[in-house]
């Protein structure tokens, strides 16, 4: 049974273990990567398939980057700082309650 997705894109995120934030820009409905990506997660913490799937422009202290994260492991980010990924501004317009909302024809 796939659920429906508890996150929507735009939203600011942050993972629940390690520490890292984005904004969501896709959603799969159930895990939707390659089997490397998935047996390369650690068994103890690898999460079940049949869940929501999102990608987010992330960023850590470090870098950022693109995450495919499971919706178990995230979390509402409270955090109203701008996302530093270099692509959020092409595709999303930051809201004055600073959430992210979708360019004109930029998400289906």
């Amino acid at each position: 049974m796939v659920q429906k997705a508890k996150y929507s894109i735009g939203q600011l995120v942050r993972h629940r273990i390690y520490p890292f934030r984005g904004v969501i820009f896709d959603v799969d409905p159930e895990f939707a990567n390659t089997e490397e990506w998935y047996d390369s997660i650690p068994e103890d913490v690898r999460p079940h398939r049949d869940q929501p799937f999102y990608h987010l422009f992330a960023e850590n202290d470090e870098t950022e980057y693109i995450a495919y994260v499971s919706e178990q492991n995230l979390l509402p980010d409270e955090n109203r700082e701008p996302v530093r990924h270099p692509e959020v501004d092409e595709v999303f317009v930051r809201t004055p309650g600073g959430d992210y909302k979708a360019r004109q024809g930029m998400v289906h």
